[in-house]
């Protein structure tokens, strides 16, 4: 399955245009490679989605064309969740260092 496909059936992203924006500039990887919206996932890959300030990394548990909202959590598994700079903020904080 393509992976802006499985992103939206897995409820991580609402709608696809968006996973696939997101591919495109880079902010989607699988095992640590930035991947285009066509790439396959497979079970077992790491997923790393980064959007606004966060970066959300799961395991891709399941694969599966429709899921019910009650049950899309169980396509994936969290590894973990975190907080990363944005390139404004950092332009930012450099300029408060100065």
């Amino acid at each position: 399955m393509r992976i802006d496909k499985w992103l939206k059936v897995s409820r991580i992203l609402k709608r696809r245009t968006i996973s696939q924006e997101l591919a495109k500039n880079e902010r989607v990887e699988i095992n640590g490679k930035a991947v285009k919206p066509s790439h396959e996932v497979k079970i077992g890959d790491e997923v790393s989605v980064r959007f606004g300030s966060r970066k959300l990394t799961v395991r891709v548990c399941s694969i599966e064309d429709v899921k019910r909202k009650q049950e899309a959590a169980e396509l994936y598994e969290v590894i973990r969740e975190e907080i990363v700079p944005t390139e404004q903020s950092s332009a930012e904080m450099d300029e408060i260092r100065v």
